[in-house]
Order: C-alpha cells, then sequence, then structure tokens
C-alpha cells in the first residue's frame, strides 16, 4: 500500500509500534519536483536516514537550503551523500554545525576529497551578504572531522541501519546506495531515481562532441569568441579533453587560446590523478603513457584582469548557470557581439540566466540592473552526466523495484516521465509517485516472509513453530524472478536470481554463486551473500575433511589468491609480488607490504596501511566458500 499526503510534520515522536511499526515515510525535503537542493528523508521502524543535502543554485542564503524545519535534526540516524556536486552536498556544513543533528556522514572518498575544494571555492565566490552566509571556511573545515568514508560494496552498519554503495558513474565518486532496514531495501522494494531529463533522449555521443567542436571553430574562424559556462567539476574535465584533442588534430587553431577560468579544477586534478582506476578504459589506457589531465592548448586564467580580451578565444568558466563569477562577467562583456558564441554544455535550473538565455531573448538583465540586447549565438549541447529518458527506463528494466520515487526533475518533465512509465510498467503493478517539496509518501510493509528451500531442507514440510535453517530466498520481497534450473543444465539443485545470478549447491558445505559483473548484477549478488551469510550465527564445529577435499580446497586456494590480486589491482593500481610471498602496493609513491597469510599490512602512510587492510579483509570474505549449513 502506498499513498502520498499533504505536507506533514516529519519531527518523530514516541508512538507505540502497531501498524504504524511497518509504515515507511519518505519525504523531499529538496528536489521535489524542482532541480535544486537534493534532499531526501526516509523513515521506518523508528530508524531515519537522510539522502543528500544540497542547496538550490538559483536562491542565496536560507532560501537555498532545504526544507529542514520539517524535521528534528537531532533524530537523524545516518546521512549519505551520493557525490560532490552543489546540489546534493553544500548546505552539509550547515547541517553538520548549525542543527542539532547528531547522527553519522558517510561518502565515497573521492567525494570527501574534492568536497572540501568544491565548498572552500563556493564560500570564496558567492556574492552574498553577511547575513545570508550559511556557513564559512571554518564550518567546513569542522565538518570534515565528522565525515567517515565508505568503499564501493563496503557494508556498513548503524543503529540497525546496513547499507552498502555502487558505482553510480554520474561523476567521480559518485555512488547508489542500497539501504537494508529490516528486510526492506532500497532498492529492490524502493527506489528513490532522479528524473532530470524526463522522456528527452540524448544525442549519440559523437554527434554531440561534432556538433560542440563544429560551433566553435565555426565561431572562431569569424574573429568571434567562445564562452562556455560549466561546472568547475564533472563534465568540465570531459569537455578540456575534447577540445585539447581537437586542438592537436587542427594545427591551423594553435594560435588560438583555450582559457579554463577555475583555480579550483587545478587543485582538484591532482584528486583525478589519484583515482585514474575508477575512470573508463580510454582515460586509464592513456594515462598509461601520458597524463591525460596535462593540457597542452589551454592555459589558466585567475581573474578577468588577467585576461587580454583581444580576438578570438575559447574560455571554460564558473559558474554554470551565471549566477556570479567569470562566467557572468565574459558573458556581459560578450553578450552584445553578434560574432560571438555561448555553448551550454549541460542541463542548467530554472530561475539561472543560462536558463533564461537558452530561449533567446532580445535583452538581458546585467547585474547592475540595466539591460543590454542578446545578440551573440545561443547553442545547448548536453554533456550532462545525468541520465536520459532510455537510460532510466533500462535501468528500472533491469531493476524492477515494486515502488518508484521521482524527485530531482521539473514537475512538468517529471510529469511526463511518470506518464511514460506508467504506460512501461502497466502490467506489473508498479506504483510511480513524484511527490512535491515536503509531501509524504506512506507505505506499508508486510513482515510476513514467503520463502523457497532447495536440497534437503525441501524433503520435509516443518512443523508450525518449528526452527529450521538452511538456504531461505524471500521469493516476493527480494527479486522479481526466482527460477529452479534443470539438474541437467546446472549438474545438481540450483536456481536463476533476476536472470543473471545462478547459486548452485555444490555440497553439504558449500553453495557457488556465479554472475557477470556489471552494476546491477553485483547489487543481486551482494544481497544473497549477505542472506546466506545471515543463516545461522553458530560457530562451526571442526570437520576432518578427506585427502580429496584438502587437494580440493588447495585448488580453491590457488584460485583465491588470483582473485585476491585481480581485485586488488582493480584497486590500486600497481600491485607486485614481493619476498616471502607478500604483496607490494604502490599509491602516488606511498608503499604498503600485505602478508597474504596474516593479513598484516606494513606501511608509513597510516591511510594506505588502513585503506590495503579494509579492503583485503572485503576481498578475503568476498571469495571464501560460504558453508551451507553447519554440522
Amino acid at each position: 500500500m502506498a499513498s502520498t499526503g499533504p505536507p506533514q510534520s516529519l519531527k518523530r515522536s514516541d508512538t507505540s509500534l502497531t501498524r504504524e511499526g511497518d509504515q515507511l515515510i519518505i519525504t523531499p525535503l529538496g528536489a521535489g519536483n524542482e532541480v535544486g537542493r537534493s534532499c531526501v528523508y526516509m523513515s521506518y521502524k523508528g530508524k531515519t536516514i537522510l539522502f543528500d543535502c544540497g542547496i538550490h543554485p538559483a536562491y542565496s542564503g536560507m532560501a537555498a537550503l532545504p526544507y529542514f524545519d520539517e524535521i528534528h535534526p537531532s533524530t537523524i540516524d545516518v546521512l549519505l551523500v551520493t557525490h560532490f556536486h552543489l546540489d546534493h552536498v553544500a548546505s552539509l556544513p550547515y547541517f553538520l554545525e548549525k542543527t542539532t543533528f547528531k547522527g553519522r556522514v558517510f561518502m565515497t572518498h573521492a567525494t570527501k576529497a574534492i568536497y572540501k575544494l568544491l565548498l572552500s571555492d563556493y564560500v570564496k565566490v558567492s556574492k552574498v551578504s553577511v547575513e545570508d552566509m550559511l556557513y564559512d571556511e571554518q564550518d567546513i573545515l569542522r565538518s570534515m572531522d565528522k565525515i567517515e568514508v565508505i568503499d564501493f560494496h563496503q557494508t556498513l552498519e548503524v543503529n540497525g541501519i546496513r547499507f552498502w554503495c555502487y558505482t553510480a558513474g554520474h561523476v567521480l565518486g559518485a555512488a547508489m546506495f542500497m539501504v537494508d532496514i529490516a528486510g526492506v531495501r532500497f532498492s529492490p522494494d524502493i527506489c528513490i531515481i532522479e528524473s532530470t531529463y524526463g522522456v528527452q533522449l540524448h544525442q549519440p555521443r559523437n554527434v554531440r562532441e561534432k556538433r560542440f567542436t563544429d560551433v566553435i571553430h565555426s565561431t572562431i574562424s569569424q574573429g568571434g569568441r567562445v564562452l562556455i559556462p560549466a561546472f568547475a567539476l564533472g563534465h568540465a574535465q570531459e569537455l578540456l579533453l575534447i577540445l585539447n584533442e581537437y586542438w592537436s588534430n587542427h594545427p591551423e587553431l594553435h594560435n588560438i587560446p583555450i582559457y579554463y577560468a577555475s583555480p579550483l579544477a587545478k587543485r582538484c586534478m591532482a584528486v583525478y590523478q589519484t583515482y585514474i582506476n575508477s575512470m573508463n578504459e580510454r582515460i586509464r589506457n592513456q594515462f598509461a603513457n601520458s597524463n591525460p589531465f596535462d593540457f597542452k592548448h589551454i592555459s589558466p586564467l585567475k581573474s578577468i584582469e588577467n585576461f587580454n580580451n583581444v580576438g578570438p578565444s575559447v574560455v571554460m568558466a564558473s559558474p554554470s548557470g551565471f549566477q556570479s563569477g567569470l562566467s557572468r562577467q565574459l558573458f556581459e562583456m560578450w553578450c552584445s557581439d553578434k560574432k560571438n558564441a555561448c555553448v551550454i554544455p549541460g542541463y542548467v535550473v530554472e530561475g539561472t540566466l543560462a536558463k533564461t538565455i537558452i530561449n533567446e531573448p532580445k535583452e538581458v538583465t546585467l547585474m547592475n540592473g540595466l539591460t543590454a540586447p542578446l545578440n551573440m549565438q545561443v547553442h545547448y549541447i548536453s554533456f550532462s552526466a545525468h541520465a536520459d529518458f532510455a537510460q532510466t527506463s533500462t535501468f528500472l528494466k533491469e531493476l524492477m523495484p515494486p515502488n518508484i520515487i521521482l524527485v530531482h526533475g521539473e514537475a512538468n518533465e517529471m510529469g511526463r516521465l511518470k506518464q511514460k512509465l506508467i504506460t512501461q510498467f502497466a502490467d506489473r503493478k508498479t506504483k510511480i509517485i513524484s511527490p512535491k517539496n515536503c509531501q509524504s509518501v506512506e507505505m506499508y510493509f508486510n513482515s510476513e516472509k514467503m520463502a523457497k528451500t532447495i536440497g534437503r531442507l525441501a524433503e520435509k514440510t516443518p512443523e508450525v513453530g518449528e526452527t529450521v535453517r538452511g538456504l531461505l530466498h524471500r521469493l516476493k520481497q527480494m527479486f522479481e524472478s526466482v527460477k529452479s534450473l534443470p539438474d541437467e543444465e546446472s549438474e545438481g539443485p540450483a536456481f536463476r536470481v533476476h536472470e543473471r545470478l545462478t547459486v548452485k549447491y555444490e555440497s553439504e558445505k558449500h553453495i557457488s554463486l556465479h554472475w557477470r559483473s556489471d552494476p546491477i548484477s553485483d547489487m543481486v549478488s551482494d544481497s544473497v551473500v549477505a542472506l546466506v551469510l545471515n543463516i545461522s550465527r553458530e560457530i562451526p564445529k571442526v570437520v576432518v575433511e578427506s585427502e580429496e577435499a584438502t587437494k580440493t580446497e588447495e585448488e580453491n586456494n590457488k584460485k583465491a589468491e588470483k582473485v585476491i590480486h585481480t581485485l586488488l589491482v582493480s584497486l590500486f593500481g600497481d600491485v607486485q609480488f614481493g619476498e616471502n610471498e607478500k604483496l607490494v602496493i604502490s599509491v602516488d609513491g606511498n608503499v604498503a607490504h600485505l602478508d597474504k597469510q596474516s593479513g598484516n599490512v606494513e606501511s608509513e602512510n597510516e591511510g594506505l596501511k588502513e585503506r590495503v587492510r579494509g579492503a583485503f579483509q572485503r576481498i578475503q570474505n568476498a571469495v571464501k566458500p560460504i558453508p551451507l549449513s553447519v554440522s
């Protein structure tokens, strides 16, 4: 059952756990029928979570914050941040330092590394009065001490809330969080998903790149200047790679300067180089030969005073919405000349100047209140990292959640997306809801669970009240599709989960899981592993194994060592075999020595030491055979 109610106070009170004990409430405090100030409140069985903590780029001061007055911050158990964009993270220092929040905050390593740099820059460039300042540099530094980091696929538990995250691919460090409270999961049961582009479809990548470079080449050939307003981080680095490569292939352009007006980006480039293994194969391969972020044809631009405004040029500057800063100053200098062009490369938020000029009005209002004619050409060529309709619908088809909550989209776009998804999922009775800010979605989850058994457990029907132990799979509450496989196909009892993962009964002491790795399949496998590990909390008894079993164990150990080495390489890059069967791991000049037998790590760098130790423990747990039953 799901329903939406009028805006109501979400401040938690002590109530007796009757049916409300199974009531789940989801409320957007921001990003409800709008793009900006992402912040989603969720409460279930007395546990509360906040997803993201952003600001609205079209507003300033308190008006830019999510609706924090709808909640008691002191009741929030966990705050999970998905990525570093300002509309998802920029109100975090305020929430941590200016409210009664006492919970814990988590984000990925890369997100935290960029968070401090990005928000420090945000405070410096914000053109607001002292009374409108939400926080200062000291608040940011204090908030850093309260932020904890989480690795992809690492499972953590806080006050009965279990959660882990997957690579989202949106920007460096971006994560999709899976949360489990008393068996109800986000996303198998409920998926909260952005709807930024509604039913729009992105053009093919090669088409967009050609349009982008053609517009720039044509403009500078006519003696014009090109202004590209962009986020300081994210697709800015992507566009710089395109421009640098295009200039390298066109010698006739080498005398035309390209400027990148963001000191912040230069500081953050070290973070990008540190996490090079998190990027796509093209960038990793290029990095093996040379640094792809060492731009030969692009120069930094610190301020308008350092800019020689003579002749054709290309300038990429922030902010992306022309709210203030260098991008706004250059726009006002160039907007009246028809030889110039503005290329808007990403999503623009309602209420910003960038959104206004897409419709090409005859005049624009300047920062001093006067008006100026808009004669420059305006081109919208989206390189936004947000998913289009095809990507969103494909993801939802793979996941098949029974409940979908749409956030982070303008009302019209979100409405069109909702109607199309309702049509697409009509035969599956999927509930699709698009709440407004402060409008609560209420759902009720029945605590009864249906299970399927295989192997010896299925031979005898248990009596009422009898305790059973074995592999239980919750059909209705976890996955849409669970099919038993014929013995001749699987060489023994097995079943297929979600058309992606095969679970095989190998022996009385072992089961095996088989899947092809991708974000959805990894999510399914983690869920099944978590379920298996919770079957029994008893300590296994010592069993004397036969010579044949010992031989099999040796083979398994050799396979496990190969898997462990491969996974460590994917995480850290440079992993070599050293003396005494130790692994030597090198990251940015720091070295760690890992003893595979004991798990001990030696390194002068404490941060690297802890990362290697934690990663090795998680990998070991993942590759060890999982006992099916305890004898």
